[in-house]
C-alpha cells in the first residue's frame, strides 16, 4: 500500500462537506468511523464568491480529498454537502442539486445547518442552534423537521458573528459620539483598526465589506466582554435571547408537546464567547422551550455532514476520536 492511502475495498465510505460563510471542510470517513481524509478551504458562501467560483471550490476540494485518502471516486457511497443559502432562492434548486454531479457517482447537496445538527446532536432528535458568521436553526422530532432563521444579514441572521460585529460597531460609534458611556470595546476598535481618528472605521469597513470579513469582527465584542465591558456582555445576553428564539421557533413548528423533553446544542463561533452566550440562551430556552436541555455539541459539524451522508445511505455512523 502506498504512503497516503487506505485498503478501502468492500467498505463503505462516507464523504461530509460542511459549507460556511468562512470555510469550507471535506471530511473522508470509513463505515466504522475512522478517518481517511480532511480537507478545509474558504468560504462556500456563493452569494459572496459567486456560483461559478462555489461549482469549482467543491470539484476541487472533493478531488483533493479523495486524492489524499487514495481513494476513487465510485469507492464512495455516499456523500454530503451542505452549503450556506441552499434553499433560499427557488430559482437556483437545479442549479445547487448538480453542483457535484458528474464528480460523484452518489452526492446530496442539502443546507448546512443539516451538517450542524447531525453533529452536534448525534443525529438524535432534537434542536441545533447555529451561530457562525449567519444564525440558523434546525430540528428533527418523530421524523418530522423544521427550520428557523437563516434569512441573512440584511434583515436577519441575529445572534450570528455578522449582527454581533454590527452592532458591536454601532455600540462603539455610540461610545465614539458620547451617546454611551465608554468601555473597554472603544480602546479595542481602536487599537485593532489603528485608527487615527474614530471616523476613519468608515473607511475601514466600507472599503472591506465582504460578509465573511465583517463577521470576524465579533471578537471584539468577545473580547470587551471578558475586559468587563458591561455592553458587550449585554450585547452577548442579546444573542443568547436571540438564538433561544429560533429554538422556540423550532419547537412550535414541530408542535413539541408541552411536557417534551428536547435536547437543544449549538455550533458555531460565536459560541466561543463561552458562558456568556450559552447562560444567556440556557435562560432563554427556559422561557421559550421549558422542556429543553442544553448540552454541549457532540461532534462538530463537519463530522456531523459525513454522519448525515452515511444516514441517507441507510447506515448508523459513529465518529472515532
Amino acid at each position: 500500500m502506498t504512503p497516503g492511502t487506505h485498503d478501502t475495498a468492500e467498505r463503505p465510505i462516507f464523504l461530509g462537506i460542511d459549507g460556511g460563510g468562512t470555510k469550507t471542510s471535506f471530511l473522508l470517513l470509513d463505515g466504522g468511523g475512522r478517518q481517511l481524509a480532511r480537507h478545509t478551504t474558504t468560504t462556500s458562501y456563493y452569494l459572496e464568491i459567486g456560483f461559478g467560483a462555489l461549482r469549482v471550490l467543491l470539484r476541487d476540494g472533493v478531488t483533493e480529498t479523495l486524492k489524499l485518502a487514495g481513494v476513487a471516486p465510485e469507492q464512495v457511497t455516499s456523500a454530503f454537502a451542505g452549503l450556506p443559502a441552499h434553499g433560499e432562492d427557488s430559482a437556483l434548486s437545479a442549479d445547487f442539486d448538480s453542483l457535484l454531479a458528474g464528480a460523484l457517482p452518489r452526492a446530496v447537496i442539502g443546507n448546512d445547518m443539516v451538517c450542524s445538527w447531525a453533529g452536534s446532536l448525534g443525529g438524535d432528535d432534537g434542536i441545533s442552534v447555529v451561530a457562525g458568521t449567519g444564525s440558523i436553526a434546525y430540528g428533527e422530532w418523530l421524523g418530522r423537521g423544521a427550520r428557523a432563521g437563516g434569512w441573512g444579514e440584511v434583515f436577519g441572521d441575529e445572534g450570528s458573528a455578522y449582527w454581533l460585529a454590527r452592532e458591536g460597531l454601532a455600540l462603539f460609534s455610540r461610545m465614539a459620539d458620547g451617546r454611551a458611556a465608554p468601555g473597554p470595546l472603544l480602546g479595542l476598535v481602536r487599537e485593532h483598526f489603528q485608527l487615527a481618528h474614530d471616523l476613519d472605521l468608515c473607511a475601514a469597513i466600507n472599503g472591506d465589506a465582504a460578509r465573511s470579513r465583517l463577521a470576524q469582527f465579533a471578537r471584539l465584542v468577545s473580547a470587551a466582554a471578558v475586559d468587563g465591558d458591561a455592553q458587550a456582555i449585554a450585547l452577548l445576553g442579546r444573542a443568547g435571547d436571540e438564538l433561544a428564539a429560533l429554538a422556540g421557533a423550532i419547537a412550535r413548528q414541530l408542535a413539541l408537546p408541552a411536557e417534551a423533553q428536547v435536547l437543544v446544542s449549538y455550533t458555531g463561533g460565536v459560541f466561543e464567547a463561552g458562558a456568556t452566550v450559552t447562560d444567556a440562551l440556557r435562560r432563554a430556552l427556559a422561557r421559550d422551550v421549558p422542556g429543553a436541555t442544553l448540552i454541549a455539541p457532540r461532534f462538530g459539524p463537519e463530522l456531523g455532514a459525513a454522519m448525515y451522508a452515511a444516514r441517507l445511505a441507510g447506515f448508523r455512523l459513529r465518529p472515532q476520536g
